[in-house]
């Protein structure tokens, strides 16, 4: 659905309150500081959104470290670990819930920080209050982690895909709503979810088929890796 970013740009991160937290003049598009060394790969070579996540990793204050740096520093969240095997939580989505038709293909799992699970939160309450429950759940945050990386972007400039913005690289010229709007994670994800409703039979389609009825893609199939860490942070924060 978007275009790589293969040179220096301009991005804007907007935090889940609408407000642009910080503006950078430009950053180098690198895949592997988009997914950061803790990130197991998928068999996806080319994706809508590393440049733009790199743009963000600077702006929101994560500062380049080696490899190794990384590897020694602890996750900061269980988000990204995968879940326990066996009996949920009380209250809590099991797994077959989750991921009723099996995951497709490897799985890609990036560190989540403060700003993306306050977005995956946002989506996760969209789930709940649109009655798509914890399935869309799950398809919503797999589908913001390809799109955006669960980061509420802003327009970044000469290097954004046409008008593309927000959690869902929604464009205000195919009808998704204002800028204000759709970098709005509430408005953003009620919209993917009002747009989900309308498929027929989305319950019954694998992740990457419904989220591409939705979205629309150039990368049709990336959507599936996301479907593991997706069901993860859907079952913690339900």
């Amino acid at each position: 659905m978007k275009v790589d970013f293969t040179r220096w740009l301009p991005a804007i991160a907007k935090d889940s309150y609408r407000k642009t937290a910080l503006s950078v003049v430009g950053v180098a598009a690198l895949g592997g500081l988009a997914l950061a060394p803790t990130a197991t790969a998928a068999p996806v070579t080319s994706g809508p959104h590393q440049g733009a996540v790199a743009a963000i990793d600077l702006a929101t204050g994560k500062a380049a470290t080696s490899a190794k740096q990384q590897k020694d520093q602890p996750v900061e969240s269980g988000l990204t670990t995968g879940s326990a095997t066996g009996k949920p939580p009380a209250g809590k989505p099991s797994r077959d819930e989750l991921i009723p038709h099996g995951i497709e293909g490897a799985q890609s799992r990036i560190p989540l920080d403060d700003a993306q699970l306050a977005n995956a939160r946002a989506i996760v309450d969209a789930a709940k209050k649109t009655g798509v429950g914890d399935r869309g759940a799950v398809i919503g945050v797999a589908t913001s982690l390809q799109e955006s990386k669960l980061y509420n972007l802003g327009h970044l400039g000469a290097y954004n895909d046409h008008d593309s913005q927000g959690l869902f690289q929604q464009r205000p010229s195919s009808g998704w709503g204002t800028p204000d709007q759709i970098t709005d994670p509430e408005y953003a994800a009620t919209a993917f979810f009002s747009a989900l409703k309308n498929v027929g039979g989305w319950q019954d389609l694998p992740l990457t088929a419904a989220a591409q009825t939705v979205q629309v893609s150039a990368f049709p199939y990336a959507y599936a890796q996301w479907e593991e860490q997706a069901a993860d942070v859907v079952q913690q924060l339900w």
